[in-house]
């Protein structure tokens, strides 16, 4: 079993930073590729940013430019460095990990949730 524990979310003026932290525990042979979608109430979940085990990443055109993906492979851990907030950034983030566990079965896991709010 496999388990994504997020923290970093909060309430942030606009124009402001916050940084979410998503580390990755349990039955783990290989991270193949860690990320962050948002959803707002009503709407689809969407892909926010993503890092593959080589180290590439993509983005969401919203959010290019802004918005920084890094992972530590040593910790299982992926970072979202958001800069340049805007209001249009509030949502619940969920952390997505797509893993091999020891025994060779692949999950995709999300994390729980953290609520990033951007308002004056």
């Amino acid at each position: 079993q496999v388990q994504l524990v997020e923290s970093g979310g909060g309430l942030v003026q606009p124009g402001g930073s916050l940084r979410l932290s998503c580390a990755a525990s349990g039955d783990i042979f290989r991270v193949v590729a860690m990320g962050w979608y948002r959803q707002a109430p009503g709407k689809q979940r969407e892909l926010v940013a993503e890092i593959n085990i080589g180290g590439s990443t993509m983005y969401a055109d919203s959010v290019k430019g802004r918005f920084t993906i890094s992972r530590d492979n040593a910790q299982n851990t992926v970072y979202l460095q958001m800069n340049n907030l805007k209001p249009e950034d509030t949502d619940v983030y969920y952390c997505n990990g797509k893993i091999y566990s020891t025994m060779a079965r692949y999950f995709e896991v999300w994390g729980q949730g953290t609520q990033v709010t951007v308002s004056s």
